[in-house]
């Protein structure tokens, strides 16, 4: 068979140049969301008296039969067929006969491969905020029960001051609330339709692009025809997000390897969510972090490979487009793997709580609490701090911890010190000691975690009234 535009064409295409230029090899992922498209097309065609109503009714049921093949996985495609719009308008035509031609009427490829991705990404978006919510839950599930845990808090991965677990594991239920935050953002310049653009000027044919807006649920159409055909922003911006997203991840899953070694033994992850070794029969790996770890690079890669793609193409479409998809498809494929894994496997992990409350014992991270506290009895910050550091330099060469001092080796370095001293010292009485909005007292970490439920509430309310306008 021809191709559907060889009509112009005085020779067949080189064999070489049809595998080089098709895209069916990754474009079929679009294939459900190519019929969902044409559907609604056909509809507004026959409702605009373009196509008569009897023609249009035969194209709905051959797209059906043709979706139902594609649900099956009897459809096949073919490279001559270039691309999933060319194969699916293939099946259509074999299956209902020449009819099936009239379902192009009025629309590009350029157009429609444009509202494919509109569509894929639309769902995915809504996809990837329902997983986000999950992991957030499973991590409000490990800060509440850890609201008496206590852990040595980093800054430059060194000691610095005593927190609740809870408020730690809360750091990334803001991380990933700001990504949920960025998605549904960018839901808003997904959900424009381009169908109707043609190539890129419009078309001759009296459609209805709001109709056809209507039909898929869209909350407008673009514009202009030019921009409708050559905007990528909306998979640009899904892949920024993405990126961010995965950098999060990143930081939690070495945060997971971390913790989960000998050094430090504060968790424990489920075997279903860890490895061994192939010569070393004592070792369970945390591999699930460490593969989020390094799949962050390919998903920013995606990012800078769109990106560089896009930078000096003119108006509208070219070749060079098609380049759009496999980075998406690849970002959209790596975000489901970690996120669906991530959040049973932060629900599973055992947290050693006398691992990190003994940690936080051995250092010297209540430190600041004695210069606040000499600071409070009136010596100036400045002079406190000074005589807080003898003091840790003293216990580090006596090899004791803060703790460890007697009241006369504390009054060596100021008559200032009493009693007082050593519940102040307390891990508790640190942690709680920061009363503040945002802080890691347990009062401030109990309504965080309040705050952040509702929030949790929110999201799931906005994935479900997408679920239910998609029914």
């Amino acid at each position: 068979m021809s191709k559907l535009w060889g009509g112009r064409f005085t020779k067949q295409t080189n064999k070489l140049v049809e595998e080089y230029t098709a895209s069916i090899g990754f474009d079929k992922a679009l294939a459900e969301e190519d019929v969902q498209g044409s559907l609604a097309h056909v509809t507004m065609l026959a409702k605009c008296g373009i196509v008569p109503e009897e023609d249009a009714a035969r194209i709905k049921e051959g797209l059906q039969a043709v979706l139902e093949k594609i649900r099956n996985g009897e459809l096949e495609y073919s490279v001559a067929d270039e691309d999933i719009h060319m194969n699916i308008e293939k099946n259509l035509i074999e299956e209902i006969g020449p009819v099936g031609g009239k379902l192009h009427t009025g629309r590009s490829r350029n157009d429609q491969v444009a509202t494919d991705m509109h569509l894929y990404l639309r769902k995915r978006v809504v996809e990837f905020v329902g997983l986000l919510h999950d992991l957030q839950e499973a991590l409000i599930g490990q800060a509440k029960a850890n609201l008496d845990t206590i852990v040595p808090g980093y800054t430059h991965l060194q000691r610095a001051q005593p927190i609740l677990f809870a408020h730690h594991l809360l750091a990334y239920v803001s991380m990933f609330q700001r990504d949920i935050e960025r998605l549904q953002d960018s839901y808003k310049r997904i959900n424009v339709l381009p169908l109707g653009a043609g190539a890129l000027a419009g078309t001759t044919f009296p459609i209805d692009r709001h109709f056809v807006a209507e039909q898929l649920n869209f909350g407008g159409v673009y514009e202009n025809s030019l921009d409708a055909v050559s905007d990528r922003d909306f998979i640009l911006e899904f892949l920024a997000d993405a990126s961010i997203l995965m950098m999060h991840l990143s930081r939690l899953s070495e945060e997971l390897v971390m913790w989960s070694s000998t050094e430090f033994r504060f968790v424990e992850l489920d075997d279903a969510f860890c490895t061994g070794s192939s010569i070393m029969p004592q070792k369970k790996n945390p591999d699930v972090p460490e593969l989020v770890r390094g799949k962050t690079g390919r998903v920013y890669g995606n990012l800078m490979g769109l990106l560089t793609v896009l930078k000096s193409l003119p108006l509208a479409y070219n070749k060079d487009m098609q380049e759009d998809k496999e980075g998406m498809f690849d970002t959209v494929a790596t975000l489901q793997g970690a996120l669906q894994l991530f959040a049973p496997m932060i629900a599973t992990m055992k947290v050693n709580k006398e691992q990190m409350r003994e940690a936080a014992n051995k250092d010297f991270s209540n430190a600041t609490d004695i210069a606040d506290f000499l600071a409070n009895k009136g010596l100036p910050f400045r002079q406190a701090h000074e005589v807080i550091g003898k003091t840790v330099l003293y216990c580090i060469q006596h090899n004791k911890y803060l703790l460890d001092l007697s009241l006369e080796e504390f009054k060596q370095f100021s008559p200032l010190f009493d009693e007082s001293i050593y519940e102040v010292l307390q891990p508790e009485t640190v942690v709680n000691a920061r009363n503040v909005y945002g802080g890691t007292a347990t009062s401030q970490v109990k309504a965080a975690i309040g705050r952040a439920e509702e929030k949790l509430q929110a999201t799931g309310q906005w994935v479900q009234e997408f679920l239910n306008k998609s029914k």
